[in-house]
């Protein structure tokens, strides 16, 4: 019976050591492992939150650039738009200066005169009458009249040395309107068309000393001349086609 007691006690008290082991291995498992866990937890928090905020800030770095990518391509736009503005510019400006350009050369032509025909009559001494040989030159400058556009006739009227100055400037005026007279009466030259100077002895054509240069002073300088201007113009004119039958 004792035996026996004391067996059951020893049992017990085996029991007793085993479950005093096993709880004393939790509690050592439990103290020692919780703080790792914790950490682990807080590492997966920090992971987590650092992976969010990685993402925010690639989202906002993406955003950024394509932000600017958006203004680059705005200023791209606006600086093509005020490239073709000003290519729009210079083209106007082009134009208005090849308008200028062209109305100056109208202006400056507007007494731009060339000679189209010119002949010299002349006259017998002291005397201011055409003579046949006179009125035959000037028929034949005539001629060329209808098919001159914006023409104007200019006509300077001399005399030789001999007699006075006033005398010889009075002479050559009447010598010059010899040559108006019969244009406008055989032609119908409006006087405005004619511009007349009557230069006496001033102007030689040839030496006074001579009786041939003489002669050749006493005369009336005739030359019908165009306006460059007006005959460009009329030769930039396209005939107009023949009417088809």
């Amino acid at each position: 019976m004792i035996l026996a007691n004391r067996s059951l006690l020893v049992l017990v008290a085996g029991a007793t050591m085993v479950f005093n082991a096993g709880c004393a291995t939790k509690k050592y498992v439990r103290n020692e492992a919780a703080p790792v866990i914790n950490k682990t937890n807080e590492l997966d928090d920090l992971t987590a939150k650092n992976t969010r905020d990685i993402r925010d800030v690639d989202t906002r770095t993406q955003q950024g650039i394509q932000g600017v990518n958006d203004r680059i391509a705005s200023v791209d736009q606006k600086a093509l738009a005020a490239g073709q503005a000003a290519d729009q510019a210079n083209q106007a400006a082009a134009q208005t200066s090849g308008k200028v350009d062209a109305l100056t050369n109208t202006v400056a032509n507007l007494d731009n005169y060339r000679p189209v025909a010119e002949t010299s009559v002349h006259f017998a001494f002291n005397s201011a009458v055409l003579s046949k040989k006179a009125k035959q030159a000037l028929d034949q400058l005539a001629n060329d009249i209808p098919n001159t556009k914006g023409y104007v006739v200019q006509l300077i009227g001399g005399t030789d040395s001999v007699g006075g100055a006033q005398y010889n400037y009075k002479l050559s005026e009447m010598r010059a309107a010899a040559v108006v007279q019969y244009l406008a009466s055989q032609y119908n030259v409006p006087a405005y068309k004619v511009y007349v100077a009557g230069l006496g002895k001033d102007k030689e054509a040839a030496s006074n000393r001579t009786a041939n240069g003489r002669a050749q002073n006493r005369r009336v300088d005739v030359q019908l001349m165009t306006n460059v201007q007006e005959n460009t113009a009329a030769q930039n004119v396209t005939p107009a086609a023949p009417n088809s039958r």
